[in-house]
């Protein structure tokens, strides 16, 4: 549990897309270099690739002990990586270096995710304990990132566009030293590389693709995460029509992660016993009030309110989803499949942003609530799905 807090806080702080770099970079390129909303989801998709190809990174781990352990020596390696990719940030200021020493980073970081995942996967079915394990980890992870919204809020008002995210990426090439201290953490029995060892690998990788269950579990993850996004198009409605002030919009995502936070507390307390299909279709319903809630959003205290609401209904979500995947891994390839599960909702995100962000700009021209609506409908439509996926059984 403790091992689970210190990586998932080291992630919240250094994740490209969510952590202390985001906001100060999404405002480097609106202002220095007048990017759009378009343009800002579109270039920065890429770093959502190598979260997108995360079950590579689980095969390797499965199959290819390194120093005689399949997970320690990588996650050494990754946390090292991006110690150096993130002190590349801090020097440079042209969005093509900008972009791919974050690339860099996000590759580091996913690695590590990955193999974390698969710790929580092993550890989890041997001790009954997937879904404590999943709101652990997450309960960490958005503190960090409350923590650091109102972080990379304050930077930018206080340095310069490029300062401020020079000085968020110097914060978050000394996060993943944390790792580096808590390995001795990670109880992991050596692995052989040897035919026997192998040919057990191999079986559970089968395994994984004649799985029903999981290929039904794939499908739904995807439908349920794909629905129109608007986090770019609402920064930009935020900024330019709602006049908040950037430190503001900082504090607003670290409401949100508090929501998170609250979320997990209620999941512990109230809904742990909860079964699969019944926390998914209660997800599902917040998920849906919770996007129409933005409607309401006009004033700073309403803002407050809508993006706790909403950081709450994403918590219950992500430990529903997120539990059902880490259930039905089978043994012997917890990384690849685990990692592969995730992949599909990491590729069904960003695909999301980026079909808002054109939808914004080029079908509702500039207007955010159509698009909103829209998000609702397509988190409602999924309440549907749920039978025919099978999820009473899984």
């Amino acid at each position: 549990m403790l091992f689970f807090a210190v990586v998932y806080t080291v992630e919240g702080i250094g994740q490209a897309k969510v952590g202390i770099v985001w906001q100060p970079l999404t405002y480097f390129l609106k202002t220095r270099y007048g990017w759009s909303a378009l343009q800002i989801a579109a270039s920065l998709a890429v770093l959502d690739v190598p979260w997108v190809i995360k079950p590579l990174y689980g095969l390797v781990s499965d199959f290819l002990p390194l120093f005689g352990y399949r997970r320690r020596s990588y996650l050494l390696l990754s946390n090292l990586a991006a110690v150096a990719a993130f002190a590349w940030v801090t020097q440079v200021v042209t969005p093509g270096a900008i972009v791919f020493a974050l690339l860099l980073t996000s590759i580091a970081m996913a690695v590590s995710s990955t193999l974390c995942g698969a710790l929580l996967v092993e550890n989890g079915q041997r001790h009954n304990a997937s879904g404590a394990f999943v709101n652990q980890q997450w309960l960490w992870f958005n503190g960090a990132v409350a923590a650091t919204s109102l972080a990379g809020g304050e930077l930018i008002e206080l340095f310069s566009p490029a300062g401020a995210l020079h000085v968020a990426a110097m914060v978050a090439a000394a996060a993943p030293l944390a790792v580096l201290v808590c390995l001795n953490l990670v109880q992991e029995t050596r692995a052989a590389l040897d035919r026997a060892a192998l040919r057990q690998r191999l079986d559970g990788l089968v395994n994984t693709f004649r799985s029903r269950t999981l290929w039904l579990i794939a499908v739904f993850l995807f439908c349920y995460y794909f629905s129109p996004g608007f986090g770019t198009p609402l920064y930009f409605t935020m900024t330019d029509r709602l006049h908040f002030s950037q430190g503001f919009i900082g504090a607003l995502s670290a409401v949100s992660a508090a929501g998170w936070v609250a979320g997990g507390l209620l999941y512990r307390w109230l809904l742990a016993g909860m079964r699969t299909r019944k926390l998914l279709q209660l997800s599902i319903v917040l998920g849906t009030l919770g996007t129409l809630s933005y409607l309401l959003m006009f004033d700073p205290i309403s803002a407050v309110i809508v993006y706790f609401v909403f950081g709450v209904a994403g918590m219950i979500a992500n430990v529903a989803t997120l539990t059902l995947a880490a259930e039905h891994c089978p043994a012997r390839a917890e990384g690849f499949a685990f990692a592969a599960l995730m992949s599909v909702m990491n590729l069904a995100t960003p695909l999301a942003d980026a079909s808002g962000a054109f939808l914004y700009e080029h079908v509702f021209s500039g207007s955010l609530a159509p698009l909103i609506v829209l998000s609702a409908a397509c988190t409602a439509f999924v309440l549907v799905l749920i039978p025919l996926f099978g999820i009473e059984q899984a």
